[in-house]
């Protein structure tokens, strides 16, 4: 396919989701952009929140880890699922309870002004570093496959890709993505269905003769159990996933904004229940595609893209489908794909660091009424070029597969939060909370260096994404050392 094709698919798809946010956006007010009126089917909501949960780098980066690490991401996607469980029957019920629209606020209800700070900084450094894994994961492809053959630099192709979500969630906010994030889920998952079913084809295989051939069988290892110490073992996997779910999911600003759109309680349980058993087959069939690519990749003699003189395993997926002779559709579904995928998690996150930091810390719902709409628009803008700086950086930083990177920095940037809402939940005690920053930054300090230095000092063992609940634990335990003890 052709960077000019590519450029068409893009502009025709933008516009689309352009007349999605003049028809979702025309009570352009506050209550709309941050609640969505609180009038969102819950269906549309599970639907949609498939492709925020899964995004570019499920998209690419998951299929592209295969080659190194097999099918043990399904370990941390059970974790998922009782994570899931657990946003369900603790988490939602208390931000319904409490009626908030930031999350973050009911650290201030039950803490302090501190904790309601430091918990939602916390948010906006873990969005912000995970919106711009995502996007710049994108917008590497882009740049790879398009811009470079026009000799556009990476930085445009950045700017270019944060000004389109810009213009289409300026107005309707959330009330937007709700709609926009369905239509990006199904470009998603019939890329997924289709682009499989041609590799199967060219294979000379069908799906269930592919799942029992020696080919799939070198790929699909699923439990790691022989050695504890390694940072893939599945005790650790699982239940790293189930920390990494309640706290990327249930504890971001970013995917309970969503769930609070719905209607009441009930609904938005029913939310995050339909959506745990789906991504456990959705990521499975990413694993599954991983396969059919390596294994296509070696049939073909198809080499893994280079960058910077380094192999790109991300890249494998977009090489193959772009310009492995699979034919026109599935390169233009394989476009849509990725761009429903980058889309459908980065406009959310806009959406959700704009909402946490006009009500976290410009105290906007206390402003007059005159104003507010206008500090949200500013902080919109201020929040895309925060993210376009971000990912810019990233070029010269990152060297890891993409997904690795982004689960590892979460371990660190969620531990406070975690630790946080644990504490709050689950005691009774009132705490000093002007020592609460003092505390997170200790635990993050504390766990990067057993994490640094857990090989000598645990007799070879590795941390994996336990790492989070690790972080978790230290600020908890900081915090019981601030309690009042005269209560």
């Amino acid at each position: 396919m052709t960077p000019t094709n590519i450029a068409i698919i893009i502009g025709l798809y933008f516009i689309v989701l352009y007349l999605i946010s003049v028809f979702t956006g025309k009570e352009n007010n506050n209550e709309t952009f941050f609640k969505a009126n609180k009038k969102a089917p819950w269906y549309v909501v599970a639907f949609g929140m498939i492709g925020a949960s899964l995004s570019g780098v499920t998209f690419i980066s998951v299929p592209g880890w295969v080659g190194s690490s097999q099918f043990s991401y399904m370990q941390v996607v059970f974790g998922y699922f009782l994570g899931y469980v657990v946003i369900a029957y603790v988490l939602i019920p208390l931000y319904y309870k409490h009626n908030i629209t930031s999350i973050y606020s009911y650290l201030e209800q039950r803490f302090g002004k501190n904790s309601h700070k430091v918990g939602a900084t916390s948010f906006l450094i873990s969005r912000i570093l995970g919106a711009s894994f995502r996007l710049f994961l994108v917008a590497s492809v882009f740049q790879y496959f398009m811009f470079d053959a026009w000799g556009i630099p990476f930085e445009f192709t950045v700017i270019f890709s944060v000004l389109l979500i810009w213009i289409y969630t300026s107005k309707g906010g959330i009330k937007t993505i709700i709609w926009t994030d369905t239509l990006q889920t199904l470009f998603m998952l019939i890329a997924l269905v289709f682009i499989g079913y041609i590799l199967l084809q060219k294979l000379d295989t069908s799906f269930l003769a592919f799942l029992d051939s020696t080919e799939y069988n070198n790929y699909s290892k699923v439990f790691f159990t022989e050695n504890f110490n390694d940072k893939n073992h599945w005790i650790k996997s699982i239940i790293g996933g189930a920390f990494i779910a309640i706290s990327m999911t249930g504890l971001d600003q970013d995917m309970m904004q969503k769930n609070l759109t719905c209607k009441n309680t009930k609904e938005a349980k029913w939310n995050v229940l339909s959506l745990a058993p789906s991504l456990i087959v959705i990521n499975f069939l990413f694993l599954v595609l991983g396969a059919l690519l390596f294994t296509y990749a070696q049939k073909e003699n198809i080499s893994i893209p280079m960058v910077d003189g380094k192999s790109k395993t991300d890249l494998l997926f977009p090489e193959i489908a772009l310009n492995g002779n699979l034919g026109l559709t599935a390169a233009t579904l394989f476009v849509l794909g990725l761009i429903a995928a980058a889309y459908s998690s980065a406009d959310s996150a806009l959406t959700s660091l704009t909402t946490s930091f006009c009500i976290d810390f410009l105290n906007i719902e206390k402003k007059e009424n005159s104003s507010q709409e206008k500090i949200r628009k500013q902080t919109h803008i201020v929040m895309s070029l925060v993210l376009i700086i971000t990912i810019i950086s990233f070029k010269y930083l990152l060297t890891d597969n993409v997904i690795s990177n982004l689960l590892k920095v979460a371990s660190f940037t969620y531990g406070p939060l975690l630790g946080l809402f644990t504490f709050g939940i689950f005691t009774q005690h009132k705490i000093k909370d002007k020592w609460v920053l003092f505390i997170a930054v200790i635990a993050i300090i504390f766990t990067y260096f057993i994490n640094e230095y857990s090989t000598e000092l645990l007799y070879g063992y590795q941390f994996g994404y336990e790492l989070l609940v690790l972080n978790g634990t230290f600020t908890y335990l900081g915090l019981y050392m601030i309690r009042n003890k005269h209560e």
